[in-house]
Order: structure tokens, then C-alpha cells, then sequence
């Protein structure tokens, strides 16, 4: 039977930080009940096409999936485990933003089946967060750290940022060691991107400078150092863990070639789903997706297309089963050279690197044949190492990945 991860988006948020671009925002209690019952409608509607599927992993991302309400999350998880097989043994993660839930929220979603927390930190120092517009203080964490543990949750990752504004590296370093000192089973360690469109990128002189670029390498370095000595390994470029906590989930994304098929499905708002070489992700049109799974307007297609849809769709066969098809955007069919790039230029992301072998059986090539010289020039710039069936980037090549992994692109 094959395995895939399913990630379910809630795109709702308390308040909008700074630096977001992701697909969140704020909505009222009766929103984000239309939501979720539309998000159950798309759940069941796609379960026929993944009969032959075992779920490895679940992932409630967002925005704040922990705004919503315990027995919410709970009725999801049910949905799920009525019309899709579930692994008895399957890491089902929850991202949550400290002081949205309490101990008996907490208690309620770890035996609805929520197993391994992701909590969005970023600092432990107040002004920092104050600045990045957190509803948060470091106390508030503690707090929901504590009450997790105490709720029977053994798996919790702890998010941080680097570079943030007026940050330095004594900062930094004070954040790490307040964290390491947690012992949470994994860390996820990013430098601050400042996206266009934020309110940050709108803002910035407004704001304390952030660190260069060379005083960013070096928060990224003493990251490594710190965690690895404190029993935390590098799996990915900015993920750590505990030996045997690498997030199951995200390796799904990471992974490709004929030992790592797993395929992802996504539902939500937005949500991205990779399944036998085709990628789509959902509509990002709140009302388009809520119509689509409305089932009080089943013959009603007309109306889509006021949600910006494609007027192509409008009386074409059963109204009610394009109008749900519509909502898939971006759809690509990978081809043979799509695949390999991303067998690469994901795969080089862990630090384990990616095996000639497994990289022949998939694509009936060697992979010198491909890329011969883009392995041979990196090589002898000491960012990359070639050892036995192994390619992996140094940690000079981890430094300047972005680099690199361009040249993997066909």
C-alpha cells in the first residue's frame, strides 16, 4: 500500500504579524465555522481518489490552527480517520502560537490524537517579539510549554528567527540557550526573510536595522555549534532534533526517488498536494473555496464565477463536481526533468544528502551523466562532498545553498 502525509491548512490568526506572507488572517467565530465544515466536505470528497493510501502523517499548519476550538480539531481528525486509512503509528503535528490554548484545550487535543506540537516562539526576549508583532510574551510560551508536557505531549518542536530587527548575537545566543535548556525534541532555526508586502518590508525604516549578511552567517553558525552541543543533530539546513525526532512530515517534502514515494495531499485553503507526479494547490479565494463545498448551492455554478473563477466552467456537466475541481489551481503534470531537479535540489537540503544509486534507479541515468560538472565544480570549491554512494553539501555548501542548489536546475 502506498503512503503519503496529508496537510490540512487553517488560515486563521489572532493578528497578522509583521513579517507573515503566508495565507492567514484574522475572521470571526462564525467564518471560521463555515471553514472547517467546508474543509470536512473537501476531506470526504477526495477520499475516494486515495483508497489505495496509508497516512503516514498528518500536519495542521496555518496561520493559528490552535485558535481553533479542541473538539473542532478533534472532529478533523475523525473525519480523517472515517475515510482514509490511518497509520496506528502516524506523527499527527498541530503548529500553535503560545496563549491560544490552555491545560485542558492542551489535554483535549493530545487524546483527540494530536501527538507532537510545533510552537512558534521565534525569541525569548519580549522586545523582540513586541517588534515582530507576536501576541505573545516568552512567559506565555513557558506557559504553554509546560501545560503541553504536563497534557502527556512527548514530540514538541520550538520554532525560533534569527536576524530579527535590533537583534545582535548575544541576543541570539541567549534565545538558544533559554531553549536548549527546554530539552524540546526538536528545533527549527530560520533567519528572518523580509518579504514584500509584509507590513515589515512597507515599514522597514521604521524599525531597528537588522544584522548584514555576515553577521546573519555567523547567528546561522553559532546555531549549529550550540545545538549540536547540546544533543541536537542538523538533519535539514535549519531543522535539529534529538536522534529519532527529524519531523516525519517535512521529510515527505524533502524526500524523493524510489524509497521516499510518499506522496502529500493538502486540503484547505491553499494547500499544495504532490500525488503521482502531479502538483496543484487550492484556491486561495476564501468565498471560492466555501461555495465550492457548500452544500446548500450544489446547482448554483453561475455563481462562481463572481468568485473570479474561470467562466469556462459554467454549465459544463454536473455543476456541483466542477465547481469543486475548479478550486484546484496551478495544476502541473512533472515531467522526467522536473523530477530529477527536485529529486536534487530538495533532497540536498538534508544533510544526509542524496545516493547515486537510489538517483539511477529512479531516472535510468547516473547522475555524473547529468550533473557531472556541477558536482565537480563544487566539489573543488570544498562545498560539496562525493563519498562512496553519497553526495551531500559541506557546511561551508550549507552556507551558501541558495547558490548551489540553483545550478541544479535543468
Amino acid at each position: 500500500m502506498r503512503s503519503m502525509g496529508v496537510y490540512i491548512h487553517i488560515p486563521f490568526c489572532v493578528r497578522k504579524c509583521v513579517y507573515c506572507d503566508f495565507l492567514s488572517a484574522p475572521a470571526t467565530r462564525q467564518r471560521q465555522q463555515e471553514y472547517i465544515e467546508a474543509l470536512k466536505r473537501e476531506i470526504v470528497h477526495e477520499a475516494k481518489r486515495y483508497a489505495g493510501y496509508i497516512v503516514k502523517t498528518i500536519f495542521f499548519g496555518g496561520g493559528t490552527p490552535s485558535i481553533l476550538e479542541a473538539g473542532e480539531i478533534a472532529e478533523i481528525l475523525a473525519c480523517l480517520g472515517k475515510y482514509y486509512q490511518i497509520d496506528a503509528a502516524a506523527e499527527i503535528t498541530m503548529e500553535m502560537n503560545p496563549g491560544t490554548a490552555d491545560s485542558d484545550k492542551l489535554l483535549k487535543l493530545q487524546r483527540s490524537g494530536i501527538n507532537r506540537l510545533s510552537i512558534g516562539l521565534q525569541s525569548a526576549d519580549d522586545k523582540e517579539l513586541e517588534l515582530l508583532g507576536r501576541i505573545h510574551t516568552y512567559q506565555d510560551f513557558i506557559r504553554t510549554y509546560q501545560q503541553a508536557r504536563e497534557a502527556g505531549i512527548r514530540n514538541i518542536n520550538i520554532d525560533l528567527m534569527s536576524a530579527l530587527p535590533g537583534q545582535d548575537m548575544k541576543s541570539w545566543v541567549r534565545t538558544l540557550g533559554t531553549v536548549v535548556a527546554l530539552q524540546p525534541e526538536h528545533i527549527s532555526a530560520y533567519s528572518l526573510i523580509i518579504e514584500e508586502g509584509t507590513h515589515l518590508y512597507d515599514k522597514l525604516d521604521e524599525y531597528p536595522s537588522v544584522p548584514d549578511e555576515d553577521e546573519d552567517r555567523l547567528m546561522y553558525q553559532a546555531t549549529r555549534q550550540i545545538l549540536a552541543e547540546n544533543g541536537y543533530h542538523r538533519y535539514e539546513i535549519s531543522n535539529y532534533a534529538r536522534e529519532g525526532y527529524e519531523c516525519r512530515h517535512n521529510c515527505i517534502y524533502w524526500q524523493r526517488g524510489i524509497r521516499h514515494t510518499a506522496d502529500y495531499v493538502g486540503f484547505g485553503l491553499g494547500a499544495a498536494s504532490l500525488v503521482d507526479n502531479v502538483r496543484w494547490k487550492n484556491t486561495d479565494n476564501m468565498k471560492q473555496y466555501l461555495y465550492a463545498f457548500n452544500r446548500d448551492k450544489e446547482t448554483e455554478c453561475d455563481k462562481l464565477i463572481a468568485g473570479g473563477a474561470d467562466k469556462t466552467v459554467k454549465g459544463q456537466g454536473d455543476g456541483k463536481e466542477n465547481l469543486i475541481e475548479h478550486i484546484k489551481k496551478d495544476v502541473q503534470k512533472l515531467c522526467h526533468n522536473d523530477w530529477i531537479e527536485e529529486f536534487m535540489f530538495l533532497g540536498m537540503r538534508m544533510t544526509n544528502g542524496v545516493s547515486k544509486q537510489e538517483f539511477a534507479d529512479s531516472f535510468g541515468v547516473g547522475m555524473s551523466e547529468i550533473y557531472g560538472d556541477v558536482l565537480c565544480k563544487w566539489e573543488k570549491q570544498g562545498m560539496l562532498i562525493q563519498s562512496g554512494d553519497s553526495v551531500r553539501l559541506t557546511d561551508a555548501g550549507i552556507d551558501i545553498s541558495n547558490m548551489i542548489l540553483a545550478d541544479f536546475l535543468l
